[in-house]
């Protein structure tokens, strides 16, 4: 056994005394620093890349002996957080749909349509894709189903390339902690008292500057990279028609229409009276775009289908095991240590009150960032007793958005590890210098808001 893991077995089980001392002395300050370490533990263990079960697991019992929980409490955290996770039905059925598409060859279809318009200008391609990005999450207010859909779209065009796949989790988190039809928003409105529509409407400027960032990263990295396009056009496409690729691409180009300006289109019928409920939403864009795989591709009726049940396999798994992850989160929230994080701000200086706040919402984003609006129902309490704005409760919401992006329990990370067919401490990784570069802007545009 190594000395780097004696060191690590040693310092695990320093923490696990430490539990057992803080859990004989509740109600103390020594128990509100104790109940912090369960999430260093687990943040230490996966930048260490200890399996991210693993992780949760030695955080999650140490929790359990700080707060005296039980296993009879733990399972019922678990009952409730894995039937949530697994029932968060959009970006399965995008996942599985954009899936299809990919083995009809929708989007190599596209790509190989780019290919002979712009030849090796695919800095352009990289800035269209982000601003896809940013359009779909702002409009659906679901930053993982968009990134499901555009992933394997960029990713045929560009490769793992990871200057679009920083700028798309940045117009992500932009997008998602601003957008009129997002959690988030409807989070912020509750707690702060204030109109969906009057906050979305203050926030339109930061969105705006953060969208613009994410579409420099990504056109400006992708002209440095200079590498587009070396390899060969597929063989089964290079002999097509320009109309038998734009034929094969129509799936694509109907579901990603159908991503971005749903909402909208849902929300012209409504208030033209035409109809009283949402009608343009998965059920119709999954049998329309799975006929057009039929007419536009090879593919038969029945291999159609046989796709985009294929393609929930993934992203099943991934909400299982983020599902199993946020259990052990949540038993350490059962032990105070989300509001002990908080409450540090309130001692803040008054003029770094909000960049305070900011980055501690940030800092809780990065261990807990699967569900952003979960994770603000207990960040913003103490913002709203603070007496925050509406725009200074904002930056603190597109922190913990930014501290998702580097989250390895995400679902927007998630689906750009799929999409890109990378591992997500990878997409973590070639996020971090661009999120903490944002995280520093946020923090300074802050400080004056």
């Amino acid at each position: 056994m190594s000395r780097k893991t004696v060191g690590l077995f040693a310092a695990i089980l320093a923490c696990y005394v430490l539990a057992l001392f803080a859990h004989s002395s509740p109600d103390t300050f020594f128990y509100q620093i104790v109940s912090v370490i369960p999430l260093l533990l687990i943040l230490a263990l996966l930048f260490l890349q200890v399996d991210m079960l693993v992780a949760a697991l030695a955080g999650g019992i140490m929790a359990m002996i700080i707060g005296g929980i039980g296993l009879s409490g733990a399972n019922g955290i678990m009952m409730e957080t894995v039937p949530k996770m697994l029932s968060n039905t959009v970006p399965i059925i995008n996942s599985a749909i954009a899936t299809a598409v990919f083995q009809a060859g929708g989007y190599t279809a596209a790509l190989t349509l780019v290919r002979r318009a712009i030849g090796g200008r695919l800095e352009y391609v990289a800035a269209f894709i982000v601003i896809l990005q940013a359009a779909a999450t702002y409009m659906s207010g679901i930053g993982g189903g968009s990134a499901i859909v555009i992933a394997p779209l960029a990713f045929v065009a560009l490769g793992a390339n990871r200057y679009v796949i920083a700028g798309m989790s940045i117009a992500a988190a932009a997008s998602f902690t601003t957008s009129p039809a997002s959690l988030e928003s409807s989070v912020i409105s509750d707690l702060s008292k204030t109109p969906i529509a009057e906050y979305v409407a203050i926030m339109q400027p930061y969105w705006l500057l953060f969208v613009g960032i994410a579409i420099a990263i990504a056109f400006i990295g992708t002209l440095k990279m200079k590498v587009i396009f070396e390899a060969e056009e597929d063989e089964k496409f290079s002999s097509k028609t320009r109309g038998e690729l734009w034929k094969l691409t129509l799936p694509a180009i109907f579901l990603l229409t159908a991503v971005i300006m749903g909402p909208t289109i849902n929300q012209l019928l409504i208030s033209s009276g035409l109809v009283k409920t949402a009608v343009f939403g998965p059920l119709m864009y999954t049998v329309i775009t799975i006929f057009l795989i039929y007419l536009c591709s090879d593919l038969s009726l029945d291999d159609s289908v046989k796709a985009m049940v294929n393609g929930s396999n993934y992203i099943l798994k991934c909400l299982f095991t983020v599902g199993l992850f946020l259990t052990f989160i949540y038993v350490i929230e059962k032990t105070g240590a989300f509001t002990t994080i908080a409450s540090v701000v309130s001692l803040a200086p008054t003029a770094l009150v909000v960049p305070v706040a900011v980055l501690i919402g940030f800092l809780i984003g990065v261990p807990a960032g699967a569900y952003v609006g979960s994770i603000l129902t207990l960040v913003l309490p103490i913002t709203v007793v603070l007496g925050f704005t509406p725009a200074q409760i904002g930056m603190v919401a597109i922190g913990v958005g930014f501290g998702s992006q580097l989250s390895l329990v995400n679902i927007t990370m998630q689906a750009l590890s799929a999409g890109f067919r990378i591992p997500i401490i990878q997409v973590s990784k070639g996020n971090m210098p661009f999120i903490l570069g944002c995280l520093v802007l946020l923090l300074m545009i802050s400080a004056f808001v």
